[in-house]
């Protein structure tokens, strides 16, 4: 449960990190390009005694990293694209509502849970998605001029690599992680892959003159790279530690993050909720424990 808290921890300050961003006139696209060479070294520098990085193209599952890396990419261009065009609201609302995705492929595809799921872990599911729906739910009317399939297109789409992405993180964890000593080597080439597409892309948009290099980016990078690649380290771990379980894992990260995030922006931004938002965040409680509640027994 530790390494689950951590991860957690560590995407909330994920998301810190974009939210300063704009105060600092920090380029989004250069954090991102430059925070991945700084998860590969930090996944170095974590890399246990005795075990050395080693990219083997020989290997599929070496190509299914990389793939996977660009595909990390390719979702945060999208939610950078979504923020702009339909607004937060319903960027964070396919975002997270994807976890449907990797829990209904890990409790009907994987087959990985460690327990059976009865009518009350279901019925947390399903209060999962309604409350994300909710408590990301703000009234924008400006976002009823966009167009449908801009607003539903781009909605859409970071849904689907959310989903997508996570699903892909399971699979890649039951086949070729089996013992957690070896989840930084598998991670290292993941991100060695982002790492790769962010700097090819941010070189495009320079040539381009779409994009000015600015040195504090690397900074951000720094900022953003460190609990990025522990944030997403720890979920693997977290995914081994309860038998590969995404049926299990997901729905809690998520709901985490949420209630984390939140907690963090009433404090420190001063954001507020409505009574709308308020519900959902209760309505996720209430669905964490309702999927947890056998684990959550065990522990008194």
């Amino acid at each position: 449960m530790l390494y689950l808290l951590l991860s957690i921890l560590f995407s909330v300050l994920l998301l810190v990190n974009f939210r300063v961003f704009p105060k600092y006139e920090i380029s989004t696209l250069q954090a991102i390009a430059f925070n991945y060479p700084v998860c590969f070294i930090t996944g170095l520098l974590l890399m246990p005694a005795g075990q050395h990085f080693d990219l083997d193209l020989s290997q599929n599952w070496t190509w299914y990293c990389l793939a996977l890396g660009f595909g990390f990419i390719l979702t945060f261009v999208l939610s950078g694209a979504a923020t702009q065009k339909i607004g937060m609201t319903l960027t964070s609302m396919a975002n997270n509502v994807s976890l449907v995705i990797p829990v209904s492929m890990s409790l009907f595809v994987f087959k990985g849970q460690i327990k059976e799921f009865d009518t009350l872990n279901y019925l947390g599911l399903l209060l999962a998605l309604v409350a994300v729906a909710i408590a990301t739910f703000r009234s924008d009317k400006s976002q009823s001029k966009q167009s449908f399939w801009t607003q539903g297109g781009l909605a859409l789409a970071v849904f689907l690599m959310y989903g997508i992405t996570n699903t892909a993180i399971n699979y890649l964890n039951i086949h070729y992680i089996p013992d957690p000593s070896l989840a930084i080597p598998v991670t290292l080439v993941m991100v060695l892959g982002a790492a790769i597409s962010g700097i090819v892309l941010f070189a495009y948009r320079i040539i381009r003159g779409q994009e000015s290099f600015k040195p504090k980016n690397i900074l951000a990078g720094i900022t953003l790279g460190v609990p990025n690649f522990l944030s997403f380290y720890l979920l693997i771990l977290t995914l081994t530690h309860f038998g590969n379980s995404g049926a299990f894992v997901y729905p809690i990260y998520n709901m985490g993050v949420i209630l984390g995030s939140t907690f963090i922006s009433i404090l420190f931004f001063k954001e507020k909720l409505s009574l709308i938002n308020k519900l959902g965040l209760g309505l996720a409680l209430l669905a964490i424990f309702l999927i947890s509640y056998q684990e959550v027994f065990q522990m008194f």
